[in-house]
């Protein structure tokens, strides 16, 4: 039974770029055992045609009519089963839906399908109507999710079964104060040489699905000697709540002393028509100390040639002195001897 739930999991995750529809007017096929094929679209009515996934505003209390369609493209009829999941975001960036088994508290459990399977002659098309229910105390702001068509059976080797799934994004803004906010956590600068590590984390604090434009740099005192990082790469878009792990490298770094790594975010809002509002920057910093040791090698070279210099000056001097010293005293008996000779 273990066995079958982690692979299960792991041909879900396969799957999950099949959560979107492909592209406008188009579902995508999913074939197995080379018979079974079937694709999934939006349906065309008053929310529009050739949709590429479904996207509403709702104020909290209301409720949405809509319907997909599923195409059987194989040779033999074909019993799927029908059900939502809520979003989320994978480690690779991509949206995914909870399978069946989890609990979603969202989308996935206020979308109901008018029937939990479809049957789908060959080579037709069924529509599979289903409504949305948006609860009265449902929170303002974005939610992700999808509706799924499913089909489990035993693989090829007949020892385990494999639930392959195809489905629809879901997009959903309900109604009320939109609070769109990122936050830039655990910033650590790690720095060997003159490459450095950037590492932090990006938390979608909001109730907004948010991406953005990131910019790091690090540079060394009153912001002396900066160098950039190359072309940060966009983060996908988060759901509230979620977080997304950044690791940046910087090349080219001097060691200067203190170095300070800088980052920035500009959130990026989409609205429901598809436009995108850029927000105010999110900014962070960290520093660590970054020892020039050419610079202090230098420093202590030269410190030690000033003392060797002050001590060998030092040596000159007291013989010196001690030379004059000997010469007064030389020049004392002299002068002592002659005055006796004369007396004498």
């Amino acid at each position: 039974m273990q066995l079958r739930k982690t692979f299960v999991h792991s041909a879900v995750v396969a799957l999950a770029a099949a959560v979107a529809v492909a592209g406008p007017g188009a579902g995508r096929a999913l074939a197995y055992e080379g018979e079974v094929t079937w694709t999934v679209r939006t349906a065309s009515n008053s929310y529009g045609a050739d949709r590429s996934s479904y996207s509403y505003a709702v104020n909290p209390g209301g409720q949405i009519k809509d319907a997909m369609v599923v195409a059987n493209r194989g040779k033999d009829p074909l019993t799927l089963a029908v059900y939502a999941g809520d979003g989320y975001t994978t480690g690779t960036g991509q949206l995914d839906l909870l399978t069946k088994d989890k609990k979603s508290v969202g989308i996935g459990a206020w979308l109901h399908a008018e029937n939990a399977t479809v049957a789908v002659p060959p080579g037709q098309t069924v529509d599979v109507p289903f409504t949305l229910d948006v609860p009265k105390n449902a929170t303002p702001g974005d939610y992700a999710g999808g509706i799924v068509t499913s089909l489990t059976a035993p693989d090829a080797t007949q020892t385990i079964n494999v639930e392959r799934r195809l489905g629809i994004k879901i997009k959903l803004r309900v109604g009320g104060d939109l609070k769109p906010a990122l936050a830039i956590e655990d910033l650590h600068l790690d720095h060997a040489g003159s490459d450095a590590t950037v590492t932090y984390t990006i938390h979608n604090t909001g109730n907004a699905i948010l991406s953005g434009d990131q910019q790091v740099s690090i540079a060394g005192p009153f912001g002396w000697l900066r160098a950039d990082a190359a072309q940060v790469p966009t983060p996908p878009e988060l759901l509230p709540g979620e977080r997304w792990k950044v690791t940046v490298p910087v090349h080219g770094v001097d060691s200067a002393g203190r170095l300070t790594a800088t980052t920035t975010i500009t959130p990026k809002l989409t609205d429901e028509s598809g436009s995108t509002t850029s927000l105010k920057e999110v900014r962070a910093e960290a520093s660590v100390w970054a020892l020039p040791w050419l610079w202090l090698l230098l420093v202590v070279v030269v410190i030690a040639l000033v003392v060797v210099g002050v001590l060998l000056l030092r040596r000159l001097r007291a013989r010196g002195k001690a030379r004059e010293a000997e010469r007064v005293r030389a020049a004392v008996e002299k002068a002592l001897s002659d005055e006796k000779a004369k007396t004498s």
